[in-house]
């Protein structure tokens, strides 16, 4: 009888280790995005409060984000889906979309939609009421949209890099990391890196696309995700996910597409500026609202900022050549 235990163990043990090999590992994100997913707003809005979630469960945080808007203005849904909920919570108007494995919730919004009607990516869903809780002086009214996963509170600004493009969804194990990875950038701002603004031309009437700080200047540097050092192409402004990317001058839309590592990317051709030829590069947007072809004029909003491909936070990486040859953008703007 011991003689047959001992037989038995090692087929035993190979077969527990082969269901254990069979196993799937957990997945960096195990929620379904909707795709295409936007704005719940006509036209890219500044983000008042950003997603804060709490650390433990019941614990105080902010379980979504604050969208400025004026009372009155219609809201839109942020993706095809179905009215799970619309009526009111602790006295605020809400209406609740389910996108299958997520939800979207939108609040103070009034709305004639009934649970169970269907709507599709940018059908207004209602009108922001009164009695939003923006905080920020001269701010009275905003939007308060959320994203939820069964019981679990995601940002909703996943949803705006989910739009053809791909947002570099980080492991919880991970997210420390991430954060001293952009901290580190954050320091490793130059001495003579000052806030800029969107809308300052320089001595060739070149606009900043952004009004943010520069984080990573044009240079060799240790790259915070590949860990080597290799050339920053361009400059990084560091400002929020959702911010509007303006054109610097005019010029025409060349290319537009999606890369691994700089994200979402759209090129801009300006022709012949004070003697030279002048291109442009924008990467790891969100989105883009212009298309190859399109002529665009200087401060026209031409997408919102983001976080795709390997990047470690919300920034613009802004490029520039001239006459061909890549160049220092702090050097023309």
């Amino acid at each position: 009888m011991r003689a047959l235990r001992r037989c038995l163990r090692l087929p035993l043990f190979v077969a527990v280790c082969l269901c254990m090999l069979a196993i799937p590992a957990p997945a960096v994100a195990g929620f379904g995005l909707p795709i295409p997913a936007g704005w719940p707003l006509a036209n890219p809005p500044a983000v008042q409060r950003g997603f804060d979630p709490p650390t433990v469960a019941f614990g105080p945080g902010h379980r979504g984000i604050d969208l400025v808007a004026k009372q009155g203005e219609t809201i839109l849904a942020a993706a095809s889906g179905t009215v799970a909920f619309v009526g009111s919570i602790a006295g605020k108007p809400v209406i609740s979309i389910d996108h299958g494995e997520v939800r979207t919730t939108y609040e103070p919004v009034v709305s004639t939609l009934h649970s169970g009607d269907r709507v599709a990516l940018g059908q207004v869903i209602g009108e922001l009421a009164s009695g939003g809780h923006c905080s920020a002086p001269k701010i009275n009214t905003c939007l308060h949209w959320g994203l939820r996963e069964g019981k679990k509170y995601l940002d909703p600004l996943l949803l705006i890099g989910n739009g053809g493009g791909q947002l570099r969804l980080v492991a919880a194990t991970q997210r420390e990391v991430v954060k001293r990875e952009a901290q580190a950038r954050a320091a490793a701002t130059p001495t003579g890196a000052i806030p800029s603004s969107a809308g300052r031309p320089g001595s060739h009437g070149f606009l900043h696309p952004v009004a943010g700080r520069v984080t990573s200047a044009f240079g060799i540097r240790v790259h915070p995700v590949l860990k080597i050092k290799k050339l920053h192409d361009g400059t990084d402004f560091g400002v929020p996910c959702g911010t509007p990317i303006r054109a610097p001058y005019a010029g025409v839309v060349t290319r537009a597409y999606f890369n691994p590592a700089y994200g979402n990317r759209l090129f801009l051709s300006h022709g012949a500026v004070d003697g030279v030829r002048v291109e442009t590069a924008f990467n790891h947007a969100a989105r883009y609202q212009v298309r190859p072809g399109q002529h665009v004029r200087r401060g026209q909003v031409i997408g919102v900022v983001g976080s795709t491909g390997l990047s470690t936070g919300c920034h613009l990486h802004l490029m520039l050549w001239l006459n061909g040859r890549l160049s220092n953008p702090m050097n023309w703007l």
